[in-house]
């Protein structure tokens, strides 16, 4: 018997008591018995993972490859603890359980990169990143003292949600090395995937997660590497005076009188509450509802009535310059209210084209996919 110890998450404000079974000697593969659900592989079966858990003392690590669920145990005597590439999957440097982030604003960053929506659209994301001098041919940082904010939305969609996950977990150690950072918010599909709402998980997923004998949700529970880390992070974020959210924020925001950093936390610790409980909770319809929550407001695009002097005292209040949203797909990024927001969600999802927004030494410029630097300018209205 393995013996799991208790994870305690001042931030998701439960402690994790778990346990697990198996005669694993570290690096040994088995493959777990297959149960009356476990899915047939197709023709459109992906290899997958890893998908990283914490014990006591060792990191548990499955994956799909070929079709067949491999698992194998890491010692964690020590951190971080090296898991291997496996059948084409990322080598990963697994780092101590996640904590809360702490709420700072930083300022004089001469250089930012924005990008949102991935949706699982890896190769594409990749291409902006190398193309635009964020990372390297080894896909590793080369931003230096540069900043990444990632807007939301990795999850859903596409085929390699996962790969583009573990490429941001490790940037994110590298950029701080570097004296960097990289920010990633959650918008609301990662919400969405950690309530166990999951219309929009690419079935290649759901068949996998068979395969390992998990539901998908359990893939990222917060006993896994991905799941704490996530758990971890914010909603709303700011670079110099620089604002950035998923969806938007509404007027209406500033109802609850709570500061950026208490409504971080009030996210973070009702992560994963069903829709049938936060509907009928006033202090979270605010954080979930699908018109005005920050993660889900697209009123900057389609509300007729919204005035440039309504945005304007929305910044002002906020006490930011400009307000980047994701959420709401573009054909490419544009500026919208006279520059006061930046709509930066360049339909990535279609894996076809994205942009990625640079500002550098006080210049707003639109990165390519060849990595051309096109300026940014007014945004298109919305065709539907």
């Amino acid at each position: 018997m393995i013996r799991l110890s208790c994870l305690a998450s001042r931030s998701v404000l439960l402690t994790l008591c778990l346990s697990a079974t198996g005669a694993l000697a570290a690096g040994h593969e088995r493959s777990p018995a297959a149960t009356e659900t476990t899915p047939t592989p197709s023709a459109s079966a992906f290899d997958d993972g890893p998908y990283l858990r914490y014990t006591s003392d060792r990191i548990e690590a499955r994956w799909v490859c070929d079709g067949k669920p491999v698992e194998r145990l890491f010692p964690a005597l020590r951190w971080p603890v090296a898991v291997p590439a496996q059948c084409g999957q990322p080598a990963v440097s697994v780092r101590t359980p996640a904590e809360a982030e702490t709420e700072v604003s930083p300022q004089g960053v001469e250089r930012i990169a924005a990008l949102s929506d991935v949706h699982g659209q890896y190769e594409l994301m990749v291409q902006l990143l190398q193309s635009n001098g964020i990372v390297d041919r080894k896909l590793r940082w080369r931003y230096g003292r540069g900043h990444l904010v990632i807007a939301g939305d990795v999850f859903d969609r596409g085929p390699k949600v996962n790969q583009a996950l573990w490429l941001l977990y490790g940037l994110e150690q590298q950029a701080r090395a570097a004296g960097g950072a990289v920010h990633l918010l959650l918008g609301n599909h990662e919400v969405m995937v950690l309530a166990n709402d999951l219309r929009y998980v690419n079935e290649g997923y759901q068949r996998n997660a068979g395969l390992l004998g998990r539901s998908y949700v359990e893939l990222y529970g917060p006993d896994t590497v991905l799941g704490r880390w996530l758990r971890s992070k914010s909603v709303i974020g700011q670079v110099n005076d620089l604002l950035f959210v998923h969806g938007g924020i509404a007027a209406s925001y500033f109802e609850s009188g709570l500061s950026r950093a208490q409504i971080n936390d009030r996210y973070r610790a009702t992560l994963g509450t069903p829709k049938s409980v936060w509907q009928q909770e006033p202090s979270l319809l605010p954080l979930y509802n699908g018109k005005t929550s920050p993660i889900w407001y697209r009123g900057y695009f389609i509300d007729p009535a919204l005035t440039q002097d309504q945005v304007d005292a929305i910044a002002a209040r906020l006490g930011v310059g400009r307000i980047v949203v994701g959420h709401t797909s573009h054909k490419r990024i544009g500026s919208y209210f006279d520059g006061r927001v930046i709509a930066i969600d360049s339909s990535i999802k279609n894996g076809q084209y994205g942009e990625l927004l640079l500002i550098e030494r006080g210049k707003f410029s639109r990165g390519t996919p060849e990595g051309k630097r096109l300026p940014l300018t007014a945004g298109e209205p919305l065709s539907d």
